[in-house]
């Protein structure tokens, strides 16, 4: 790829650290909670990983845009949930048909005109309320360990201070290199424990009971749809891309069917990664680090049964700081795109109510967020509207 720079591979780096570590913390936490299998779950992070891989690689060379598709991670919780009152084959069942309902919504073209429709600055308040977290995480890692993640902060403000002296270094990689000095001095981590081993994927015959159903399917639905896809298609746009956003539903419900028969949930587009790779100044080129992500996630889904040893490895509060750090200038945008034009009651409700992390009807802040910043705005500021209708 002769647009690939330092700078995109270690922004798909980064957001590959991401989504090997936290997100699948929850996967792992649903597949106890549901009781699974070593096998099952083996077979879950497989797919979630190799399918999410090949559709970030797919999508992002075709779009040129950085597109990561991984996974729900609010769809987890929920999964995690249902396998504790359903069994395994009525889940899969359930996630079928959420798959192919997510693949009618998208060729109908029906999601892109909901977001058309949609304010930007409410969809942006929602978005800045999904990232603020990780922003106050850089704050969380260096109350937890000081010294070290202090110094790799440090590191990164050094090198933002002389970017302009040297751009094709990015300040990342530098607290990067930092942290992995640093921690193998005076945190070293042991691998005694990790033996390679390759996965084998299991291929699962559904079954389909309306209780199932009737439990797990819409807020599935609504996690990818609603909060997922539209985190990521809110800041591709706040970086000034144009994300296909019919397409972007349409594979969501094709990976989605596909992890099906693996054992795995909902596939969707992923905010805060897809926020990483496209936090660059070269934005015709940030795609390839799509592809590197989608490279290195598909090599972690292939080793899928070393997933647990290698997650409990690497140190909580490093993920913290460097999810943070990389996801500052998503952050920054998306917080001006909210507040700066109209619709600033509107983003200040959608922004409030999604940091809140309030659920109700088994749906997550974000989407409520979306819903209640609306109507606030529906009835506080009518002239807002009239504007743009």
């Amino acid at each position: 790829m002769n647009d690939t720079s330092l700078t995109n591979v270690s922004n798909g780096i980064v957001a590959w650290l991401f989504g090997i570590t936290g997100p699948l913390l929850i996967v792992l936490s649903s597949a106890a909670k549901g009781g699974l299998s070593q096998s099952e779950l083996s077979s879950w992070i497989f797919s979630i990983y190799i399918v999410g891989g090949l559709l970030s690689i797919i999508l992002s060379l075709y779009y040129k845009q950085p597109i990561a598709v991984a996974f729900s991670i609010p769809g987890a919780i929920i999964v995690g949930t249902s396998l504790a009152n359903h069994t395994f084959q009525d889940v899969i069942g359930a996630y079928i048909i959420t798959g192919f309902t997510i693949l009618l919504l998208g060729l109908s073209g029906v999601i892109s005109k909901i977001l058309r429709i949609l304010p930007t600055p409410i969809m942006m308040g929602m978005v800045s309320g999904v990232l603020l977290p990780f922003g106050v995480n850089i704050i969380t890692a260096l109350k937890d360990d000081f010294l070290i993640n202090g110094a790799i902060f440090l590191t990164f403000l050094i090198m933002t201070f002389f970017s302009n002296s040297l751009k094709k270094f990015p300040p990342i990689i530098a607290a990067m290199i930092v942290a992995a000095v640093l921690y193998s001095i005076f945190r070293p981590i042991s691998l005694i424990e990790v033996t390679l081993s390759v996965a084998e994927p299991q291929i699962y015959i559904p079954s389909f009971r309306l209780a199932t159903i009737g439990e797990v399917v819409i807020p599935l639905l609504i996690t990818v749809i609603a909060i997922q896809n539209a985190q990521g298609i809110g800041i591709l746009k706040s970086m000034q891309f144009d994300p296909p956003v019919n397409a972007m539903t349409n594979w969501s419900g094709i990976g989605s069917i596909i992890n099906s028969f693996f054992g795995a949930h909902s596939a969707c587009i992923a905010g805060p990664m897809t926020g990483i790779l496209a936090d660059t100044n070269a934005r015709n080129t940030a795609y390839t680090g799509a592809v590197w992500m989608g490279i290195l996630w598909i090599i972690f889904g292939l080793f899928a049964p070393i997933a647990v040893t290698l997650t409990s490895i690497i140190p909580a509060s490093l993920i913290l700081l460097l999810g943070g750090l990389a996801l500052l200038g998503v952050l920054k945008n998306s917080l001006e795109l909210s507040f700066t034009s109209n619709f600033k009651m509107g983003a200040l409700f959608s922004f409030m109510i999604t940091v809140s992390e309030i659920e109700f009807l088994s749906i997550g802040a974000p989407f409520w967020g979306l819903v209640g910043g609306t109507i606030v705005s529906f009835v506080m500021e009518k002239d807002d509207f009239r504007r743009v209708g």
